[in-house]
């Protein structure tokens, strides 16, 4: 396995307020490699779904820790890991299926994993009910 060049971790409570805490943390910290507008863009929209998905559904009924670990590498490739020890998914595949909520109230679209996967180069999603979620996205900036 590579060796990263720089890596970042940062944890916060599952609080609404710390979802812009999380993606301006990790933009700046890529800021380091010079990405393109887009580039950046692309990253912090993702990162917003990611931890958005592990305070609204992870941590629906309580506070928890959302853990972020960013790495980059001589390449210029970006590994963003963001994890929760929430309720968990019970069925991935079908999570990710865009529009597929598991929300009643009509207040969520069902597409958190299509926003991740469209705007990052890889999206990888672990989970089992009742151990949290692991969400691994990679970037290759140019």
């Amino acid at each position: 396995m590579k060796r990263s060049e720089n890596t970042m971790k940062l944890y916060l409570p599952s609080l609404s307020v710390n979802e812009s805490l999380a993606r301006s943390a990790v933009a700046a910290f890529v800021a380091q490699l010079n990405p393109t507008i887009e580039e950046i863009s692309d990253i912090k929209c993702a990162v917003s779904e990611a931890v958005t998905n592990s305070i609204v559904h992870g941590y629906k009924f309580a506070t928890g820790i959302i853990y972020i670990c960013v790495k980059y590498y001589r390449d210029r490739t970006v590994v963003i890991e963001i994890k929760d020890k929430g309720c968990g998914i019970e069925d991935v595949s079908l999570a990710m299926t865009p529009l597929f909520t598991t929300d009643t109230s009509g207040e969520r679209s069902g597409m958190g994993f299509a926003v991740m996967s469209t705007f990052m180069d890889k999206l990888d999603v672990y989970s089992k009910r009742g151990n949290g979620v692991r969400i691994l996205m990679t970037k290759k900036l140019a």
